[in-house]
């Protein structure tokens, strides 16, 4: 004969009932707890995000046309963070391009900048 064996929530501390490997009373409490070990993770990816997608605007907005050659100072001014973007391509003569999703930025000489449009499907 079982006993009535009450298992405490590791989340909430509150006793329940259920299987021998169970360690939650409800998927909220599985959830909160999920939410609070990776709380740290989260955040970050959350600001790096925010920052990609403020770079990605001002690309946007400085670069109306699809292509244009301005000092680094304007993006500077306009918030631009030069840390953070989310792949790099390489041309055939070696050029590098940093992308922020679909917008584009290039340094070229005397502190100015050739900003681009990446115009392919994924």
């Amino acid at each position: 004969m079982m006993t009535d064996q009450r298992k405490k929530c590791i989340e909430c501390d509150e006793p329940f009932h259920g299987r021998s490997d169970k360690r939650f009373c409800s998927d909220q409490c599985r959830t909160a707890n999920y939410n609070d070990k990776n709380k740290e993770v989260t955040n970050y990816i959350r600001n790096v995000n925010a920052i990609v997608r403020k770079n990605r605007k001002v690309l946007v907005q400085l670069n109306p046309e699809g292509k244009i050659r301005l000092k680094r100072e304007k993006l500077a001014t306009a918030g631009f963070n030069f840390k953070f973007f989310t792949n790099v391509y390489r041309t055939q003569k070696g050029d590098i391009y940093y992308f922020c999703y679909d917008q584009g930025y290039r340094k070229l000489d005397n502190d100015f900048f050739m900003l681009v449009v990446r115009k392919e499907n994924i």
